[in-house]
């Protein structure tokens, strides 16, 4: 796994003296030495390399990484560019254009809005080939709720994007009263039109944002 060297280094290594990881680590290298898992061991925590915990702005929680060939790439709901874009960024482009008029790009990689601080974190950060959620219960979820604890101590303005059940049960741990939590359906097209399309998440966060000094996040993709 690519090493973490950014200010993200101290939830990291915290974590990484606990036996979970220990278990969590040996579980992956065995793994990745047998089977085809996504995304590449050098991307799992690109969230972190991109996104360094003073910067984070904006959390968008995923669930697990995409399972299909060349999707992955440790962000959540992006893909490499040249991939398709799959339903649910779909869903996420068209509420974007409805919201604040913003073109639906050709691209799926959401890398521009990691590098402004959205960090774009799955609850998951590993999964096996073609097996959604072949990775629950294996320590990540330990892992990821510490990153979302360090998020939560943050002293400044940070939205949270929930989307769906997995996403909305972290919000237990959200606790700080400067930050901002917004709810809805996941964007997936079986969920999306029971709440997600016509959220309004993006442009509120940008409000929430603004008015508290910070700058807002540019939305727009590039193709």
């Amino acid at each position: 796994m690519g090493s973490v060297t950014n200010d993200w280094l101290p939830v990291v290594e915290a974590e990484t003296k606990k036996e979970y990881y220990r278990n969590l680590y040996a579980f992956l290298k065995d793994e990745y030495s047998h089977h085809i898992i996504y995304p590449k061991s050098d991307d799992i925590f690109n969230a972190l390399h991109l996104t360094p915990l003073s910067q984070v702005k904006v959390v968008i929680l995923g669930q697990d990484p995409y399972h299909e060939p060349g999707q992955a790439e440790g962000l959540s709901f992006s893909v490499p560019k040249g991939e398709k874009i799959p339903p649910s960024l779909q869903n996420i482009y068209k509420e974007l254009q409805a919201e604040l008029g913003l073109n639906i790009p050709e691209t799926g990689s959401l890398r521009k809005w990691a590098r402004q601080g959205v960090l774009l974190l799955n609850t998951l950060l590993t999964v096996r080939a073609h097996e959604a959620f072949s990775h629950k219960g294996r320590g990540w979820e330990y892992f990821t709720d510490a990153l979302i604890r360090a998020v939560n101590k943050e002293d400044r303005p940070i939205v949270y994007l929930l989307w769906g059940k997995a996403a909305r049960d972290k919000k237990e741990m959200l606790s700080n009263p400067k930050h901002l939590i917004l709810e809805s359906a996941h964007p997936s097209p079986l969920s999306a039109h029971r709440g997600f399309m016509g959220n309004g998440h993006f442009k509120r966060a940008n409000e929430f944002l603004t008015a508290h000094g910070a700058e807002p996040i540019d939305w727009q993709l590039e193709d």
